[in-house]
């Protein structure tokens, strides 16, 4: 008895539906409304305030185009420099601040959380729904001289000269507070990311907890370390709220110049080229950023 199978016939490849093809397409379609409001909005600003950096004020404080260089120039005057320069260390600073504080909240949570790590990521996360110049406030009147930490800080002997509000440590505390959860977040994905083997195996290596903790959890979290820097240090270089509210005029930074020109002083052309050397600034570090990740992935591919 002979059995007989029959086969469908294939269809020919030029007939069959290019489905990769017509999701590839799909996609690049959904990205024009995003590409159009990027350029209309954002390339087109970027380029208006290039073009006004170069530009004069006539004697009514109106800006004007124009191709003169003195806005440029003016940025070094030494008054603006040390601006800068004061924005930098602020940034910095929160910067190396927010990476110590959020390491051990970020490996408390992933590490030891249990079934509560939503809830404490949660926890840490809602209170920065609120709007950041109302917590800026709040943080104002929590280091005035009024406050109940100041009278507690009295009553324990510091002297009455003693202030905390319009310092320079003021300032930084008030940038820590407003963007240390940016460094919370990457670091705890990375770590949750993380394989608790190569722990319990870098504890059979190294022995110590300590030893352990920057010969392995440091490195296998170096991404979101990288991230958290970035996401902190870039908002931070060109925040103006906590200067303006908990540093007082001796610690003004760059984004406080900047408004100052576009708004009291009535000079958009320098407020223009100073928000110039801000993004490239930002646009350095962002480069910085991208190529040290590039350079991980590439390390971690071989």
């Amino acid at each position: 008895m002979t059995t007989t199978t029959t086969a469908f016939p294939e269809a020919p490849p030029e007939a069959r539906p290019e489905r990769p093809a017509r999701r590839e397409r799909l996609w690049t379609w959904m990205l024009v409304p995003g590409t159009v409001w990027m350029s209309l909005f954002f390339v087109s600003a970027l380029l208006l305030l290039i073009a006004l950096s170069f530009g004069t004020t006539d004697a009514l404080g109106n800006p004007r185009f124009g191709s003169t260089l003195d806005n440029i120039v003016g940025i070094f005057n030494p008054t603006y420099a040390r601006v800068i320069l004061r924005s930098l260390v602020y940034a910095v600073a929160a910067s190396a601040i927010c990476l110590l504080i959020a390491y051990p909240v970020a490996y408390a949570i992933a590490r030891h959380g249990g079934r509560y790590k939503n809830a404490l990521v949660a926890l840490l996360v809602v209170p920065f729904f609120a709007n950041y110049l109302v917590r800026m406030y709040g943080w104002q009147t929590l280091l005035s001289d009024e406050s109940v930490v100041m009278t507690w800080l009295r009553g324990m002997g510091v002297p009455a000269s003693f202030h905390i509000l319009d310092t320079s440590g003021a300032v930084i505390g008030g940038l820590v507070y407003g963007y240390v959860v940016f460094m919370i977040l990457p670091i705890y994905a990375s770590l949750e990311r993380m394989d608790g083997s190569l722990i319990e195996a870098g504890r059979d290596l190294y022995g110590t907890s300590p030893r352990t903790f920057f010969a392995v959890t440091v490195p296998a979290s170096r991404s979101g370390a990288y991230a958290g820097l970035a996401l902190v240090f870039l908002p931070a270089m060109g925040d103006f709220i906590s200067a303006q509210l908990l540093g007082g005029p001796d610690n003004l930074m760059i984004g406080n110049l900047v408004q100052d020109k576009f708004f009291a002083g009535q000079n958009w052309p320098l407020g223009a080229a100073l928000t110039m050397v801000l993004m490239v600034l930002l646009l350095i570090c962002m480069f910085a950023y991208l190529r040290q990740t590039a350079r991980d992935a590439k390390e971690a591919n071989r």
